[in-house]
């Protein structure tokens, strides 16, 4: 146990006490003259949990988990058919399960994301780094991906199944598939975007209409706003303008702690939690934004180190995964911030308030410590 211990990157873990910090000082400056009381108090709360979680994921030798993939992702297929029959509605989704007399939730599709990134290794793991076949390799993954990629946008949650599609792309990447099959995918993806564009522009009255009688115009909502800006009501494009105006108004330096309260900021919805980053930027200006995204390059940075350094290749792709999964959470959520990207309902990592979500990453940093802490065990048994 304690030379696992000693294996662990205290680097990242020095990272994320700097990120427990913003995410604290961040969260009380959002909520604080709101009725969202005591919501730093409890993102130190679930620091704590998360810490634990993580030393624990330390000490557990990841090859179990791969060994009973599929048992995992059975787990995560099933909770995600429950949810959609059993979840309470809330904006027009059905994503997180209430835990009777805590006042805490579960959301399946954050933890759907590291069932899905072990599943996937385990199958890379098979080719042993020889190029992947398109009918097992390629067809297994699309297949293990897709189904919770359908599961979630029935919710609908457009935003975790769009990091369903960047995981699997990351570590298909890494796991060796030909350039012929990269070009394929290529096309594909933007064949598939611009038929998904052309049908939502000509049968946009239709789908508007359909989503209305059932109550799901929340992703509608979103997309059109996105593509068609020019046409969204004000409403719809208030959350987006405004938020761009309120990290503009930070400048260089930012407005200080506590004094972001800008009349822009108070019509941007979960200033807390998915727009989080509008307070950094008012508050902190572009020299805090950078210095968080610095924070972040050096945290993906030494995750892929470790992943160099992986005898074992699952670990590789697991590592892989688990970082392809941070960056694009990262650039959808600033993108969608200063209008690079429609908006979804992703959160920022480590920074934003949401018990699910933090304690997913943490349990994710740790798998990523146990394959460095069981590496010399791996080579030693094989």
């Amino acid at each position: 146990m304690l030379n696992q211990i000693k294996k662990i990157d205290w680097l990242m873990v020095l990272i994320l006490g700097a990120f427990m910090v913003i995410s604290t000082l961040v969260v009380r400056s959002a909520t604080h003259n709101t009725n969202y009381v005591n919501f730093d108090i409890r993102t130190l709360e679930y620091y704590g949990v998360g810490f634990v979680v993580l030393l624990v994921m330390t000490l557990i030798d990841y090859r179990l988990l791969v060994k009973g993939w599929f048992i995992w992702y059975i787990i995560g297929i099933g909770s995600l058919i429950a949810v959609y029959f059993f979840a309470p509605e809330v904006n027009g989704a059905r994503s997180w399960f209430e835990i009777p007399g805590s006042g805490l939730t579960i959301q399946p599709a954050e933890l759907m994301k590291l069932f899905l990134i072990i599943a996937v290794a385990a199958v890379l793991g098979r080719r042993q780094g020889d190029p992947l076949r398109m009918r097992t390799d390629v067809t297994a993954i699309f297949i293990v991906s897709f189904v919770p990629f359908v599961l979630v946008m029935i919710q609908p949650d457009l935003g975790n199944a769009m990091i369903y599609i960047f995981i699997v792309l990351g570590m298909l990447w890494i796991g060796n598939v030909r350039y012929a099959y990269v070009v394929i995918g290529l096309g594909a993806v933007i064949g598939g975007l611009v038929l998904f564009v052309s049908l939502f522009n000509a049968y946009n009255t239709e789908i508007k209409d359909y989503l209305s009688d059932h109550s799901k115009t929340h992703w509608y909502e979103r997309i059109n706003t996105y593509i068609h800006p020019e046409e969204a009501s004000a409403d719809q494009r208030r959350q987006s303008e405004n938020a761009k105006i309120a990290i503009g108004s930070g400048g260089l330096s930012g407005d200080g702690y506590m004094q972001g309260e800008s009349k822009n900021r108070k019509f941007i919805p979960y200033p807390y939690s998915d727009s989080i980053f509008v307070v950094i930027g008012e508050e902190f200006g572009f020299q805090g934004a950078a210095v968080l995204l610095l924070l972040y390059f050096i945290f993906i940075y030494r995750m892929i180190i470790i992943a160099y350094q992986c005898y074992d290749l699952r670990g590789s792709f697991i590592i892989i995964g688990i970082a392809s999964m941070l960056v694009f959470q990262i650039f959808q959520n600033i993108g969608m911030m200063i209008g690079l990207m429609p908006i979804t309902g992703i959160t920022l990592p480590f920074i934003s308030y949401g018990g699910t979500s933090l304690i997913l990453n943490m349990l994710s940093i740790g798998l990523v410590f146990s394959i460095r802490a069981h590496q010399e065990k791996y080579t030693m048994d094989t």
